[in-house]
C-alpha cells in the first residue's frame, strides 16, 4: 500500500496565544473582528485579514498583505518554533468528560489522493458540495503567506486485513490507542491551548527519525480517509497545485457530529404561506417547542412560534436523497422560499450555537426564520462516504473540532 502520509517538512509549532477556531466556525462576521481585537496574535487575524479591527471595510483581497504582514511579525516575535520533518501527535480533552479525549495526527497529505468520484482513484474521499468563492480564498492565502495555517479534518476509516488480525479490527482503533498510550508516554506537551468552551488542545512535535513517526503515518494511512472537515481547504490545495496539504487524521472514536442549522435573514414569504406550500408539498405541520428535532423533522421558527414539519421524503433516489439536510435545501429553501444555497440570506450555523441561540437572532430581529436539522451520525457520514455518494452541503458539524494557528505548514519547504 502506498504512502500517503508523511511528516511535515517544516513545521512551526504555536509557543502559545496564536490558536483560534477556524475562520469558517461562526455565524457571524462580528465574532471574528473581537476575537481578534481581545487577540491580535490570534490565527484568525491572518485566516481572515479583511475582519481584523484594523482592515474592516476592505475586501480580502485587498486585505492579503496585512496576513503577511501579521504572519511576519508573529514568526520574527518568536510566536512559533520551527521544527522540520515532524509529524505532531495532537490530543482534545474536555474537562466535562475527562475519559473520552480526542486524538489526531498533524500530517502531510498527498494532494492526489483526493478522490470526488468512485471513478477517480484516491484514498482521501471528499463527497460534498463546496462554495468556490471560499475556496478561491483560501487558494490565495496560501498563495500570499506560503503556509497553511488551518488542518483539514480526515477521518480514519480503513480496517485491518494484516496476516494474523483477529477478525476485521478496525485500523482506527490501533491508530487511536497508540495516539493515546504516546500522550501519556512523551511528557509534557509543546503547548496547551484552551478553546472558547475550555476544551484542552495540546500538542508534542515526533520527528521522522523516532521510529514512532514511521508507525504512526503507516497507521494512518490506512484505508480510506474521508474529509470531515475542511472541504474547503482541500480542493484549493487541488486548485492551488500543491503537492501536499495539512492534516489532521483522526479516528471514529476521537469525535462526534452535531447539528448544523439555517437562519434565512430576508424572506418575501410569510409564515403562513411557507406552512401551507409545505402541507401541499407533503409535509406534516404541527405546534412544538424550541429544540433539536429527530431525524424526520425539522424545526422552524418565526414570529415567536416554533413549527414541527414532518418532511415528505422521497419514495426513490440514493440514501443521501432522503436525507434530511438535502430535503431542506431543495424544498424548504429552494422550492418554498426561491433561495440557492449560497444565497446570502442563508447563514449556515453549526453545533456551538444552541437552538435557543437562533430563536434569539429570529426574536432580535436580525433574521426572519430559523431552520433546525437533526445531525447525521458518524456511521451516517462514513457509510454514504465510503459508497461514494455526495453529502448534502454543509450537513456536518464535527467535533471537537481541530484548533487553527496551533501547527503551520511552511509551503517554502514542501
Amino acid at each position: 500500500m502506498s504512502v500517503v502520509v508523511h511528516p511535515i517538512k517544516r513545521a512551526l509549532l504555536s509557543n502559545g496565544g496564536t490558536g483560534a477556531r477556524n475562520y469558517d466556525e461562526f455565524a457571524d462576521d462580528a465574532e471574528i473582528t473581537e476575537i481578534i481585537a481581545a487577540n491580535p496574535d490570534s490565527a484568525l487575524a491572518i485566516e481572515m485579514p479583511h475582519r481584523a479591527p484594523d482592515s474592516l471595510g476592505r475586501t480580502f483581497t485587498a486585505a492579503l498583505p496585512d496576513a503577511v504582514a501579521r504572519l511576519d511579525r508573529a514568526r520574527a516575535a518568536g510566536r512559533y518554533t520551527p521544527v522540520d520533518d515532524a509529524l505532531v501527535l495532537y490530543r482534545i480533552a474536555d474537562p466535562d468528560r475527562p475519559d473520552a479525549a480526542a486524538y489526531g495526527l498533524f500530517a502531510m497529505v498527498d494532494t492526489d489522493q483526493i478522490s470526488t468520484s468512485a471513478d477517480e482513484p484516491g484514498r482521501v474521499i471528499r463527497n460534498e458540495d463546496v462554495f468556490i468563492e471560499k475556496v478561491r480564498e483560501r487558494v490565495a492565502l496560501a498563495d500570499a503567506t506560503r503556509h497553511l495555517l488551518s488542518p483539514v479534518l480526515l477521518l480514519q476509516t480503513g480496517r485491518d486485513s494484516s496476516p494474523g488480525a483477529t477478525g476485521a479490527a478496525p485500523t482506527d482503533a490501533r491508530l487511536h490507542d497508540r495516539l493515546r498510550a504516546l500522550a501519556g508516554s512523551l511528557g509534557a506537551p509543546h503547548v496547551t491551548d484552551i478553546d472558547h468552551v475550555g476544551r484542552e488542545h495540546a500538542v508534542w512535535p515526533i520527528r521522522a527519525d523516532d521510529p514512532a513517526a514511521a508507525e504512526l503515518a503507516e497507521l494512518a494511512g490506512r484505508g480510506e480517509l474521508v474529509v470531515a472537515d475542511g472541504n474547503h481547504r482541500s480542493l484549493a490545495a487541488q486548485i492551488g497545485g500543491l503537492r501536499r496539504f495539512l492534516a489532521v487524521i483522526t479516528t471514529p472514536a476521537s469525535v462526534a457530529i452535531q447539528p448544523y442549522h439555517r437562519l434565512v435573514t430576508h424572506t418575501s414569504v410569510p409564515l403562513p404561506d411557507l406552512l401551507d406550500r409545505l402541507v401541499a408539498a407533503g409535509a406534516a405541520v404541527s405546534e412544538a417547542a424550541v429544540g433539536i428535532p429527530e431525524q424526520g423533522t425539522v424545526l422552524l421558527y418565526a414570529g415567536g412560534q416554533a413549527w414541527a414539519v414532518r418532511l415528505p421524503v422521497p419514495a426513490e433516489g440514493e440514501v443521501v436523497d432522503r436525507m434530511d439536510h438535502t430535503i431542506v435545501e431543495r424544498l424548504v429553501l429552494g422550492d418554498v422560499l426561491g433561495l440557492e444555497p449560497g444565497d446570502k440570506r442563508i447563514v449556515y450555523v453549526g453545533g456551538d450555537y444552541p437552538p435557543e441561540w437562533l430563536a434569539s437572532e429570529v426574536d432580535s430581529g436580525r433574521a426572519e426564520l430559523a431552520v433546525l436539522i437533526a445531525p447525521v451520525t458518524v456511521d451516517q457520514f462514513v457509510a454514504v462516504n465510503l459508497a461514494r455518494q455526495k453529502m448534502p452541503r454543509k450537513s456536518t458539524w464535527f467535533t471537537p473540532k481541530a484548533r487553527a494557528g496551533l501547527v503551520l505548514a511552511d509551503l517554502s519547504a514542501e
